[in-house]
């Protein structure tokens, strides 16, 4: 059999390597022309990017509402608005305040602002209702009118309090997580991680032992990608945790990114620094152990004691005195 007798009727050799080039340069064709139908790729890819950073910004930024609270924080925005509070230095303020108690939210703001300015006339409106108004406890007029402006100022004073001290214990969890992020920051850049996969690693593993410091990394590795300077992120994680092991971290970030340094390497010496600095804060606290147990050993032991060896000798002498 020859190449000739597989050959339809009527086709010469000729025709049928005539018909096998077209059918090369059509398949050839349709091969480039089809991954071009896909416009642009990366700008779709970046676009879907930046829309996923939005998306995780916005869900770490949005507050967290429940029940019929809704209608509550409605009302007290229209009165901050009504005051015109939200364009005022205070509301710049209280933003901070709310951001180092760990409260993101707009609502959190306004919130604090309405309760700043409602709860001094709460208490004192309550407080002379009680003691001009019912007659609840009689006392001097004077020292009426010092309890009621000292219940004003308790009020004007309470939310400040509160923001003061949920940012205090939010502060010391976060100085307490701090060397083991350095640790773990370390592993993931040598492991070949950029900065914001690593922050992303290391809130992922920290998420259980310390949640609040994973919310912090993770809304700086979305910072990073989102804004136009990366040393807007890292001024942003040092403004919301007021740390100086965060201040520390931040300067090291920035001058390895403007200097090139080695990020593993300077990350490195600054975990072993705060491990140090770890170390003598705890030995520190032993330190002044004894000095702290005195009062309390003086107070509550050393009676104790004394009952328990003089007051057998004391209880015979009574007797022997009686006896006499």
């Amino acid at each position: 059999m020859t190449f000739d007798d597989l050959l339809p009727s009527g086709w010469t050799a000729a025709d049928a390597v005539f018909a096998l080039a077209w059918a090369a340069t059509f398949f050839a064709i349709v091969a480039i022309w089809v991954p071009l139908l896909e416009r642009r790729p990366s700008s779709r890819r970046a676009a879907a990017i930046r829309q996923r950073r939005s998306d995780l910004l916005t869900k770490a930024r949005e507050p967290k509402r429940r029940g019929l609270g809704n209608q509550g924080i409605g009302f007290a925005k229209k009165v901050v608005q009504r005051l015109e509070l939200l364009g005022s230095g205070q509301h710049e303020t209280a933003k901070l305040k709310m951001l180092r108690a760990g409260k993101r939210s707009k609502d959190a703001v306004v919130l604090f602002l309405f309760m700043k300015l409602t709860m001094p006339i709460i208490l004192g409106g309550i407080t002379a209702l009680l003691l001009y108004g019912t007659g609840f406890y009689p006392m001097p007029p004077i020292i009426k009118l010092v309890v009621c402006v000292t219940m004003i100022m308790v009020g004007f004073y309470a939310p400040e309090i509160y923001a003061r001290n949920a940012a205090d214990k939010r502060k010391a969890a976060l100085e307490k997580a701090m060397p083991d992020v350095m640790d773990l920051l370390v592993i993931s850049v040598e492991a070949g991680l950029n900065l914001d996969s690593a922050l992303v690693r290391v809130a992922r593993e920290i998420r259980l032992s310390c949640p609040e410091l994973a919310d912090e990394l993770e809304l700086t590795a979305v910072e990073l990608g989102f804004l136009q300077e990366r040393r807007e992120a890292l001024k942003n994680l040092e403004i919301r945790t007021d740390l100086p092991s965060v201040t520390a971290l931040v300067g090291t970030l920035g001058q390895a990114e403007k200097y090139g340094t080695p990020l593993a390497q300077s990350l490195r010496v600054l975990a072993a620094e705060m491990r140090s600095d770890r170390l003598m804060k705890a030995e520190e606290k032993a330190a002044k152990l004894p000095a702290t147990l005195t009062v309390p050993m003086v107070i509550f032991i050393m009676p104790s004691l004394f009952i328990v060896l003089i007051g057998p000798g004391i209880l015979r002498t009574v007797d022997a005195l009686g006896n006499l």
